[in-house]
């Protein structure tokens, strides 16, 4: 009886098209709930980063690279991260809810989220052992990757290999949620296109690759077996770099681009070309000609931070054409020192670590973090200059008196940071006191000693204030000071800090 109903077919639904809507000409509702075009937009202006005309200010948080446990204890004191999955489970060390990672943030005075993909999918490879796995049965926490899977074949760790042409949906979706929501509080998405750490040192950081020949379906033309140097570490970085290889140039083009898409409409992401790069000068000139190529094509514009060595960084700068596609000179993998200058070269396949063992890191005061930001911001006053070198975040004072971007500063009056947003460096600095000016605006001045300040102001009725450096607490020394052009500022008791003139 059954049976012959199911072959009468009696209750099969209709599959006649007619009356039915054509894709095409079904209208997509309009979001009204998340507007992001009412809202200030996070600009680079007067050479700062910037947002509803206040400088941003706050730290950095580096997304976990491969750790991670589930069980209770690890997870009261883990880190969050956007792209890290567990299944069927959400919270910190877990999938983290964006919103959580924004309240986060927020609560941490944290600007940047620093963003690279995993190190590996999954925590086996925390071993560091480069044998290839039996199968792809594994527990979470697992760190995506921006590539998704084939269903073809079976990479190095038991799973289906990658297809390099294929966005993982997931992957990218959950950066352009965090973008979207973070938007909204003025924080940044800092995006690292690729993560060095993969193609150099320990061998175990190559085997799991989606790039590997071996675990994509996309012909990448890497050797097999993995030539291992001395049976264990790795030196892939000048192949990676290859951009005369016909197929990986082309898969590096779409991949940069689709860099560039997820983000198109999002003002608060900087673009970056990889986690720990210390790679060649020719691959930089690709990478940023592929973001000109973008932009012409979609009349788009992307944020791009220039984040090299300091000898590929000055080799951008000094070429017209592509330095007009940089916003942000980020100083990383370069700084100077009391003694001189620590400035390894780029394109040498190692990683930034095994530099700092070959040569002398130094040490970095405020004159030195000052001097490396201010020298570029003379050099290119319409970019803006971030730092992230040796001794981030102490250095947040110094970045901010020379018209750096994102320093670490407790300070969070919006008043001043749209103040500090305008005000240009005064270039009769001294090592006792650093000053920021505009005559019709005010001043903020950093005082290291008693010191006596000349101060330059137009005429009329100014605030000052104290700004202690190290807690942010504000102090109203006067609220109504008369100054009839030049004022002279006398510090009381050798009171290192920050003293603000606010024109009323």
């Amino acid at each position: 009886m059954y049976a012959n109903r199911i072959e009468e077919k009696k209750f099969s639904p209709s599959v006649a098209s007619a009356g039915i809507k054509s894709v095409d000409d079904i209208r997509e509702k309009k979001n009204t709930f998340n507007k992001l075009s009412a809202q200030p937009e996070v600009t680079i202006t007067n050479g700062r980063i910037q947002k509803d005309g206040a400088l941003l200010v706050g730290g950095s948080h580096t997304t976990p690279w491969w750790n991670g446990k589930l069980k209770t204890s690890f997870l009261k004191k883990a880190s969050p991260a956007i792209t890290r999955f567990v299944p069927g489970r959400e919270g910190l060390g877990l999938t983290d809810r964006i919103d959580s990672v924004v309240n986060f943030m927020k609560l941490k005075n944290i600007l940047v989220f620093d963003q690279n993909y995993g190190l590996w999918y999954d925590r086996r490879r925390d071993d560091h052992e480069r044998v290839r796995r039996r199968d792809g049965d594994v527990w979470g926490p697992f760190y995506e990757q921006p590539f998704g899977r084939s269903g073809q074949g079976t990479a190095w760790e038991g799973l289906s290999k990658y297809d390099l042409n294929r966005p993982n949906a997931w992957y990218w979706a959950r950066l352009k949620e965090f973008a979207e929501k973070g938007s909204e509080d003025g924080l940044l998405l800092f995006h690292e296109n690729y993560f060095q750490h993969n193609i150099i040192e320990a061998g175990a950081h190559w085997v799991d690759s989606p790039w590997r020949s071996n675990n994509n379906i996309n012909q990448t033309g890497f050797p097999e077996p993995v030539p291992f140097a001395g049976d264990k570490r790795i030196f892939m970085a000048d192949m990676f770099y290859d951009i005369t290889h016909p197929v990986r140039r082309e898969l590096h083009k779409q991949y940069i681009r689709q860099c560039l898409d997820n983000f198109a409409d999002n003002s608060n992401v900087i673009q970056l070309t990889s986690a720990e790069f210390t790679g060649p000068l020719h691959f930089v000139q690709f990478w940023l000609d592929v973001i000109a190529e973008w932009e012409a094509e979609t009349g788009k514009k992307a944020k791009v931070a220039l984040s090299t060595t300091k000898d590929v960084q000055d080799a951008i700068l000094a070429d017209s054409k592509r330095a007009a596609v940089v916003d942000i000179i980020d100083i990383r993998y370069w700084h100077y020192k009391t003694d001189g200058i620590f400035a390894p070269e780029g394109g040498k396949n190692m990683a930034p670590r095994q530099h700092m063992r070959k040569m002398k890191v130094g040490k970095v005061t405020f004159s030195e973090a000052y001097k490396a930001v201010n020298e570029y911001r003379q050099k290119f006053p319409q970019k803006a200059v971030t730092f992230y070198a040796q001794n981030y975040p102490a250095m947040g004072w110094a970045i901010f008196m020379a018209g750096g971007s994102c320093p670490v500063i407790p300070c969070t009056d919006k008043v001043f940071l749209r103040d500090a947003a305008i005000m240009e460096v005064e270039e009769t600095n001294t090592d006792e006191y650093k000053k920021l000016v505009k005559s019709d605006i005010g001043s903020i001045i950093y005082s290291k000693s008693g010191t006596e300040i000349p101060i330059q102001l137009s005429s009329g009725k100014y605030a000052l204030k104290y700004i202690h450096p190290s807690s942010g607490k504000m102090e109203t020394i006067n609220n109504s000071l008369k100054i009839n052009g030049l004022y002279k500022l006398k510090i009381p008791d050798m009171k290192e800090g920050i003293y603000w003139f606010h024109k009323l």
